[in-house]
C-alpha cells in the first residue's frame, strides 16, 4: 500500500483549534445570531439550545481560531529514519499562521511535496486555509486549491485512505494507532480540553505537547500502511 508515495516529501501536520471568545455570553449580539443559525439542527437534533452547542466553536473556522500547528516530517540520518518535529503556537494567531505560510513557501513550494493529517481534508485544511484568508494572509500553493483538478491536489488524509473508498465510514486516530498497536497520543488530554486548557489554565505548552503527539501518531499509522517499522522514541526530534 502507497508503495509510490515518497516519505520525504509529505509534510505531516495537526493544529489545535480554540473558539474565538472563550464564554458565549462574550458574544456580540451579531455574532450570537449567526451561532444560533449556524448550529440550529444541532440544537433540534439534541434538544440544546445555542448557548449550550458554544462548546463546539472552535471547530468552525468562522467562530474558532488556531493556537497550534504542529508539524512533522521524516528524514534519513546515518541509516536511520527520524521523525523531526516543529510547532509554530502563539496567542496571535496571525504571527503563527505567518511563520507556517513562511514555511510552506520556502521548503514545501512545489508540485513534489504533499500535506497529510487524519481527517486533514474535512478539518485541518480547510480551517487553516479559511483561517488564513480571514486572517487577510495570502493562500500558499499547497493549501489554494481552487481550481484544480483532483489528482493535482497534494493532500493525503490517513482517514480517507483507511476508507477504502467508504465514505460513510468515520474512524479515530485514537482508533487506528490502537488497532495497529501505535503508541496512543491521547494518553493527557483530548480534543474537548484545550479551550479550558488554553483560556483557564493558561497551559499553552501542554496543547503543543498534545499536537506533537497527533502528528507522531500520525506518522507512524502511515508507515504501518505501508508496511514499516515503527520509528523508537529516540529518533523523533523536537526543534
Amino acid at each position: 500500500m502507497l508503495n509510490h508515495i515518497d516519505l520525504s516529501k509529505i509534510l505531516f501536520l495537526d493544529i489545535e483549534t480554540v473558539p474565538l471568545s472563550y464564554a458565549f455570553s462574550d458574544l456580540d449580539p451579531k455574532t450570537k445570531e449567526l451561532w444560533d443559525k449556524k448550529t440550529k439542527f444541532i440544537q433540534n437534533k439534541d434538544d440544546l439550545s445555542a448557548e449550550e452547542t458554544y462548546s463546539r466553536a472552535g471547530i468552525y473556522a468562522e467562530f474558532g481560531k488556531v493556537i497550534c500547528i504542529s508539524v512533522g516530517f521524516l528524514v534519513q540520518k546515518e541509516g536511520e529514519s527520524q521523525i523531526r518535529l516543529k510547532s509554530f503556537h502563539s496567542e496571535n494567531e496571525i504571527k503563527l499562521l505567518q511563520e507556517f505560510t513562511d514555511l510552506l513557501n520556502s521548503h514545501y513550494n512545489n508540485d513534489s511535496f504533499m500535506l497529510c493529517a487524519h481527517n486533514g481534508k474535512e478539518f485541518d485544511f480547510p480551517f487553516l486555509a479559511r483561517r488564513l484568508l480571514l486572517n487577510g494572509l495570502k493562500l500558499p500553493s499547497l493549501l489554494d486549491i481552487a481550481g484544480k483538478k483532483p489528482w493535482e491536489i497534494k493532500h493525503l488524509d490517513t482517514m480517507e485512505l483507511w476508507k477504502f473508498g467508504d465514505y460513510k465510514n468515520y474512524t479515530s486516530l485514537e482508533l487506528l494507532t490502537h488497532i495497529f498497536n501505535v503508541p496512543t497520543p491521547k494518553d493527557d488530554m483530548d480534543g474537548s480540553q484545550v479551550a479550558k486548557v488554553f483560556y483557564e489554565d493558561n497551559y499553552l505548552d501542554r496543547i503543543i505537547t498534545y499536537c506533537e503527539k497527533d502528528v507522531i501518531a500520525t506518522i507512524q499509522l502511515f508507515r504501518r500502511y505501508k508496511g514499516l517499522a515503527l520509528i523508537e522514541n529516540d529518533f523523533i526530534i523536537s526543534t
